[in-house]
């Protein structure tokens, strides 16, 4: 369907978020104003609504700033401030989207329905989509069902709505108890009722268990989820099979829920074709509605994360509840969210609670070994591995992820027979991935064993991502290894044109250059990678090097180089 009316939804919020860093208002609280400018840069609403309240209080019937302030309270979801700044922009005869979502939004939250009408009589519109399902669940919220109804058939026959009018009208109807009508819609065919998604088809397989339809609910939910092991899922599964309808926290039952779902939806329709700066004000919006629904708050906090705004995303999917069917989902991002701010202990302590608490979910234990990992503690993170493929189906496709990641454990353990095997059984079930192929070939040549296989593997992953630093230092390593000196160096420097800042890799072309001897360039590279922070023991190497020499540091440690090798030109 055409994605047209979507764009023109977030224009004037664009706007909104763009004002936060276009210049001006010079004669105004100008520390208050450039730090608030500064806030909404990198998107940290709340600190920028902080700064421009203040600003506002100096200068009270700027509208710019209260567009501006407005906007940073919506985003920081402070949703009533918002509304309220909104309706004195509005009483001054201004207009501005993102002040129409807050007072509706704000509206909906206390049962205000009229206020939407008001507002939407007035001119103060928000955009297609979300003015006419206003319209449609006030009606409701009013009583007023056949003109809701009528008010959702509006949005259906809006070019590129359908789908959603469809949706919407499906969800008044089961609020109805009209189960037949809400079914009719759903089994439609995407293209003229309801596009399949986890809410939809979860949606439509309540219906069905309420009229009874069991067989062939259970089909739909083979078709659509298979043999996933979610917790939600799971439920709903269980539930079917014995004949009971799944309860669902996250079906709408109410108007404002309904609002507060198009909200939602709209947040997430829009994702990768608009900033999430302003798709967080759709979400924030959601929450303030519906603020009993985890979906609202995991939206929210997604968008949070992606913002880099990782207190705030960790703070906001802890507002999950832990007997919401969500919680799991919701604790799986904050713990992400916590390991991004540099949180990790804390990361690994909800991670850690949510295996007790959901020991059958192996991406919780899957999760663990990565943060374990991340901090260098292999043995811990090696044992959640061990969980994670206990738990996993044999079929499961994240199964190479684990063996490989349990490979990586264990050679930095030292345990390389185990290493290896988990490493080719991640390339059974992955044939031919880089990523494998790199880390097994280039430890097969630190550990000198095997260079034939070694250099093929990482041939075969250098051709698969030539882009890959890593990956093409690795070649030119097994070059070096191999006494291909010569051959090194071209790889080598490409690595470090991919690289710039990885020590290890300029390390390695300081050594590939002393041996083609270009001891000069050497000694550079070597400097290079000690201004990028290696690790002590790899440092004290480096500076050993440039002191003496690559030959006398060989000489040091007992190490004879392999000598340099000829290799034929294939085009002579």
């Amino acid at each position: 369907m055409t994605r047209r009316p979507l764009r023109l939804l977030c224009t004037t919020a664009a706007l909104a978020v763009v004002s936060l860093t276009t210049p001006g208002l010079a004669d105004t609280h100008a520390g208050s104003y450039l730090a608030a400018r500064q806030a909404g840069i990198s998107g940290d609403y709340a600190a920028a609504a902080d700064y421009f309240q203040n600003a506002l209080i100096a200068d009270p019937n700027n509208t710019t700033l209260m567009e501006q302030t407005l906007t940073s309270y919506l985003g920081s979801g402070e949703v009533q401030s918002a509304a309220e700044i909104g309706k004195s922009l509005n009483e001054t005869g201004g207009d501005n989207q993102v002040a129409n979502i807050a007072i509706m939004a704000q509206a909906a939250r206390n049962g205000s329905w009229s206020t939407i009408f008001e507002m939407l009589e007035a001119g103060h519109e928000v955009g297609p989509l979300l003015d006419g399902l206003g319209q449609a669940w006030a009606y409701m919220g009013l009583g007023q069902m056949d003109r809701a109804l009528m008010a959702f058939d509006e949005v259906v026959d809006t070019p590129g709505l359908r789908n959603f009018g469809q949706q919407h009208k499906a969800m008044a109807l089961t609020i109805m108890g009209d189960f037949a009508a809400a079914d009719a819609i759903y089994s439609l065919p995407p293209n003229e009722g309801v596009v399949p998604t986890r809410g939809s088809v979860s949606a439509h397989l309540q219906i069905l268990s309420r009229m009874g339809e069991f067989d062939k609910a259970r089909g739909i939910l083979t078709r659509a989820f298979g043999s996933d092991v979610d917790p939600e899922i799971a439920a709903i599964r269980n539930a079917i099979e014995a004949g009971e309808v799944p309860v669902l926290d996250t079906m709408v039952s109410n108007p404002a829920e309904g609002l507060a779902y198009a909200f939602k939806s709209l947040s997430d329709i829009l994702q990768g074709e608009a900033n999430e700066t302003y798709l967080l004000l759709y979400a924030q919006a959601a929450r303030h509605i519906a603020p009993q629904d985890a979906d609202t708050h995991i939206a929210a906090a997604r968008l949070l994360n992606a913002l880099g705004q990782y207190a705030d995303a960790a703070q906001t999917f802890a507002q999950v509840l832990t007997d919401d069917p969500a919680f799991h989902s919701a604790e799986m991002g904050r713990a992400e969210a916590l390991r991004l701010d540099g949180r990790h202990d804390q990361a690994i302590e909800v991670l850690t609670q949510l295996t007790r608490s959901h020991p059958d979910m192996p991406l919780a234990y899957a999760s663990l070994g990565d943060v374990y990992r991340q901090q260098q503690n292999y043995a811990d993170a090696n044992k959640a591995y061990d969980a994670a493929l206990g738990v996993y189906e044999e079929d499961a496709s994240i199964r190479w992820w684990l063996y490989y990641s349990r490979g990586m454990t264990f050679e930095r353990m030292d345990e390389w027979d185990a290493a290896e095997a988990d490493f080719r059984a991640a390339l059974d079930l992955n044939p031919g991935n880089p990523s494998v192929l790199n880390y097994l070939g280039y430890s097969l040549v630190d550990r000198g064993l095997k260079y034939d296989e070694a250099l093929s593997m990482i041939e075969d992953a250098a051709e698969a991502r030539p882009d890959s630093g890593a990956i093409i230092d690795s070649l030119g390593w097994v070059y070096y290894k191999l006494g291909r000196y010569q051959d090194a160096v071209t790889p080598m420097e490409r690595a470090v044109e991919l690289e710039p800042n990885d020590p290890i890799i300029s390390d390695h072309l300081g050594d590939v250059y002393w041996q083609v001897g270009r001891e000069v360039e050497a000694r550079f590279q070597w400097a290079r990678a000690l201004s990028f922070g290696p690790e002590d023991q790899e440092a004290d190497r480096i500076r050993r090097k440039l002191n003496v020499g690559l030959d006398a540091v060989y000489a040091e440690e007992g190490v004879t180089p392999t000598p340099a090798v000829e290799v034929a030109d294939d085009n002579n």
